[in-house]
């Protein structure tokens, strides 16, 4: 059987970096990898950014969205069972920063998928600087995604001070008392690295830290309502002038409350940038290819 390993965590705290990293090391052991986006966004942005990984040990798939969830969870079991016959040793699977992790579990549980497949390993990702100010509901997306890890890890902890890290540890606890869950996290049960820094021993932990089976307060959350993705096409802008808008849409809340904007813009004629923000930082770096897209992921947000 494939294992398949759940890579999660919110919005921001940088998945797709991780699994750059992870996938690396799995590809350097010899393992013949597939790896799946599973977005409910129309554009797959998270997919072009791992582009340079494809070859003959490493297959990208991707599930995008434009329908709904009942339509996606569907694209999302077919491509797995398309996937299982593809002889991979592991699948990473990349959720939405907006995924409740129980529909994971779920859809691997159902036939033929549970010939194909079994679950490997849950890893979460926790940005060490977590705003404290989240809704209900995204505290309780913040929980599931933690509640059923084996392993949760800290992102960006270079950016941040002892205290920092000790009061997200505070808030993420918050956050599984809110939902009912028993399960409390200590600092030393968090791995806190940057990802270029993660060593044989780091690894060897992730590969071995399966998942648990937590209980919790289930929350309904109906997708587009609350969170929700929008997407601005063909969108072109000069740098500088998209940074100081940037800056300015996280400030105002009448724009509503912003967790991520990613995208691409053109630089000269065959040139791109990729964007990457959140409230603490902006990155606009060269890359090979693009998409002229602009991606803003929040909650009751205002598109104009």
């Amino acid at each position: 059987m494939v294992k398949i390993d759940l890579i999660t965590g919110f919005l921001g705290a940088g998945k797709t970096t991780f699994i750059r990293n992870y996938a690396e090391y799995l590809m350097r052991k010899g393992e013949n990898i597939g790896i799946l986006e599973n977005d409910f966004g129309a554009v797959n942005v998270d997919m072009m950014l791992l582009q340079d990984l494809e070859g003959e040990h490493c297959e990208l798939e991707m599930v995008s969205g434009g329908c709904d969830k009942d339509c996606h969870r569907r694209r999302f079991k077919t491509k797995l069972i398309a996937m299982g016959m593809c002889g991979y040793d592991r699948v990473l699977v990349e959720p939405s920063g907006v995924f409740d992790v129980d529909e994971f579990f779920d859809t691997l549980y159902e036939e033929p998928l549970d010939r194909f497949y079994e679950p490997g390993n849950v890893i979460a990702l926790v940005d060490a600087g977590l705003e404290e100010d989240l809704s209900k509901e995204a505290k309780y997306l913040l929980a599931s995604e933690v509640a059923d890890a084996g392993c949760v890890l800290f992102s960006k902890c270079d950016e941040v001070s002892q205290e920092q890290l000790k009061a997200t540890l505070s808030y993420l606890n918050q956050a599984m008392e809110q939902v009912h869950c028993k399960r409390r996290f200590t600092l030393d049960q968090i791995l806190c690295k940057n990802w270029e820094d993660l060593e044989e021993a780091d690894y060897k932990r992730l590969l071995n830290c399966e998942y648990r089976m937590e209980d919790y307060e289930k929350m309904h959350l109906e997708q587009g309502k609350m969170f929700d993705s929008l997407y601005y096409l063909n969108f072109s802008m000069d740098p500088d002038q998209l940074k100081t808008a940037v800056e300015n849409m996280f400030r105002d809340p009448s724009c509503g409350k912003i967790f991520r904007i990613k995208g691409y813009i053109k630089k000269g004629e065959n040139g791109w940038l990729e964007l990457n923000a959140t409230s603490r930082e902006f990155s606009l770096k060269p890359a090979p290819k693009g998409q002229e897209v602009l991606i803003v992921i929040g909650e009751n947000l205002s598109k104009e």
